[in-house]
């Protein structure tokens, strides 16, 4: 278990624990919250050993393994299998320790070698580190791909693909759904669930939480508090302390009330003065409780429209997409991602837009935010349309090199029709709405953290009073109490939302309505977001099995074409079947012998063996499981074969 005793740690001059102690139990998978700033990544350096409590005592077992998301980003050339398969400390050292073996000519230290390199599941590495990188939202095509040649959020899932890679006991998660598609958080959920180690996790997702969390850390006023069960458990349990010490602090004030007015109507006089004095002594006894000081929360709302189209807009057979690159041959067609989209937007509505990574959302969004041009047909606009619209990537809206003032100057100069004071004094004090206040309004966006960027695109849609909102991921590095601010601002919101979020309780608060993008084409989704988590885990089942079938037809011989004689195919499908039965009947066998040497091979190792014999042994072991391997998928696809040939010839 990891413990921390009357633990106190400072960052600089700044108290970030003072005196605190909590116990984390083995196993537990324990959901770290606090607002920004409290110190929670603090905690994680002192977790992971890279720094050092200042005064108590913290403890965690020496022989834990511990993974954790490196927050750099990767530079390198490696393709994204090899680079997640490095992630793998237990494989990548006994590869060395082969290595040397081999250099030494050591027979017993090479038989050792191999048995550590099979116990590090060599033979199967490739397989379990592509199954993390598509289930992080990666593409079959993009496997082999060099890691450089991604963006940084895609580098920054490749990351945390190594961290789950890596053999652990501890497992530390800073903000791991922040680069993530609803798609990949569903599959990171159920992946986290299965783990049995022990695992602590940053988010300010709610419902992410909530699935993944049996334990709750809060960290508030350089305190650590314990609290059994997930986030929506602590919120009621502390909603509950929260009233109780509030109603202690105020009976202790009437209390404390009475005694002073007793006090000081009665100390002057003689006859009194006795009992005055026993009260004055029972004051200064009390032991004073402090009052239930709330963090101050930030709150905003999106001014009234200065009109409201309907419709908001209309797709005519509108298909979305990219242009062909500027350097591509004359006549090279557009990239279509969604085709031909004949729908309505209407005032009011509230659409959340879903679909598996890839499909097309931030695509039909930057397309309706003007971004991108349709690739073919056309959207046409309501009259006095204004679009808000929150980027996906912040900095794909903000210039880094400019402040927040200059931000909103260059927009009241761009005379957006919103009816707002174009003033300095008037936007300074607008940003500061949005906690933007002394010389933060002078800071350059390039140098804020990620839940500063998102507050300013926050501050400049509203300030442009926009009557139709498009808002692609908007809680990427909100904490809790902004993504609720922002839940309640959407709400009372009266123009037309459209959103793409992986914040399902932001979806399930804001949204009545679903569309889906989805096979090259939007339709409506008529479920629920528990119906769509189950829909997202049946695609990303169809694809690993198409990447499957894929793999498996690279490997097989080409097969003669079929004979154009439908007469002809009826005759030789009997002789088929008999081959391939025959086939799928030798490769069982040879399954057999091998499975049988493998037990043999296994049993030798409890008898003591030369050297020399021990690492034969452990390199026969190896190439078993290999072969094993190969002929378990021939007999997969034999049997595949099998199917598709005893299939009656249609008429």
């Amino acid at each position: 278990m990891i413990t921390l005793k009357g633990v106190t740690l400072r960052r600089g001059a700044r108290v970030l624990l003072d005196n605190t102690s909590v116990t984390i139990n083995t196993g537990e998978r324990v959901g770290l919250i606090g607002r920004n700033g409290a110190g929670k990544s603090t905690l994680f350096a002192l977790l992971d050993g890279s720094l050092h409590e200042d005064a108590g005592e913290f403890f965690r077992p020496a022989q834990w393994r511990l993974a954790q998301v490196l927050q750099e980003m990767p530079e390198t050339s490696q393709s994204a299998t090899d680079f997640v398969i490095t992630g793998d400390t237990a494989l990548q050292a006994a590869e060395e320790e082969v290595r040397r073996a081999e250099e030494s000519g050591d027979g017993d230290q090479l038989a050792h070698a191999y048995m550590a390199l099979h116990d590090a599941g060599a033979h199967d590495a490739q397989a379990r580190a592509q199954a993390l990188i598509l289930g992080l939202g990666f593409k079959t095509t993009e496997l082999n791909n060099p890691v450089d040649s991604f963006s940084g959020g895609w580098r920054m899932r490749l990351q945390l693909a190594r961290a789950l890679m890596c053999p652990s006991d501890l497992l530390l998660l800073d903000e791991p759904t922040n680069h993530l598609d609803l798609d990949a958080l569903v599959w990171l959920e159920s992946w986290l669930t299965r783990y049995e180690g022990t695992m602590l996790v940053i988010s300010h997702d709610r419902e992410f939480l909530d699935a993944i969390s049996t334990v709750t850390l809060h960290l508030d006023n350089e305190q650590l508090t314990r609290y059994g069960g997930n986030y929506s458990v602590f919120e009621e349990t502390r909603a509950q302390q929260l009233e109780l010490q509030q109603n202690a602090y105020a009976k202790q004030q009437d209390k404390i009330a009475h005694l002073q007015s007793f006090i000081s109507r009665f100390k002057a006089k003689a006859t009194k003065a006795k009992q005055a004095q026993s009260r004055v002594k029972a004051l200064e006894r009390i032991e004073r409780l402090a009052p239930v000081l709330a963090n101050a929360e930030f709150s905003f709302e999106f001014k009234e429209a200065a009109n409201l189209p309907n419709p908001m807009l209309i797709m005519d057979d509108a298909s979305f997409g990219y242009p062909a690159p500027a350097d591509a041959a004359a006549g090279t067609p557009p990239t279509v991602i969604v085709h031909q989209v004949t729908r309505s937007v209407l005032a009011g509505q509230r659409i959340g837009i879903l679909g598996a990574n890839g499909q097309g959302k931030s695509t039909l969004v930057k397309t309706i935010a003007r971004v991108l041009n349709c690739t073919s047909g056309a959207i046409s606009e309501g009259k006095g349309l204004h679009i808000g619209y929150f980027a996906q990537q912040e900095l794909d809206v903000l210039r880094p090199d400019e402040t927040p003032l200059e931000h909103m100057v260059r927009m009241a100069k761009e005379g957006l029709p919103n009816g707002q004071s174009g003033r300095e004094q008037d936007l300074r004090s607008f940003l500061g709405t949005f906690n933007f206040s002394g010389d933060m309004v002078k800071q350059a966006v390039g140098t804020m953290s990620g839940g500063e960027k998102a507050r300013l695109v926050l501050c400049m849609i509203v300030w442009q009073r926009p009557n139709l909102l498009l808002l692609d991921e908007p809680t990427n590095h909100l904490d809790l109490g902004t993504r609720e601010a922002l839940s309640i601002a959407l709400n009372e919101f009266e123009g037309t939302v459209m959103l793409v979020s992986h914040d399902r309780s932001l979806l399930r608060s804001v949204c009545d309505e679903f569309w889906l993008v989805s096979r090259g084409g939007v339709a409506d989704f008529t479920g629920d977001l528990d119906d769509y988590q189950r829909y997202l885990l049946d695609e990303a089942k169809r694809s690993r099995d198409t990447l499957k079938k894929a793999l498996k037809s690279a490997k097989e011989p080409r097969q003669p074409e079929p004979s154009l004689s439908g007469a002809t195919d009826k005759r030789k499908a009997p002789a088929t079947l008999k081959a391939l039965a025959r086939d799928q009947g030798r490769i069982e066998k040879a399954l057999l012998e091998l499975q049988k040497e493998q037990h043999s091979l296994e049993s030798s190792l409890s008898k003591p063996l030369a050297a020399a014999d021990l690492a034969a042994l452990g390199a026969r072991m190896s190439e078993i499981a290999e072969q094993l391997a190969e002929l378990e998928e021939h007999w997969l696809t034999l049997a595949e074969q099998i199917e598709s040939a005893d299939q009656p010839t249609p008429s």
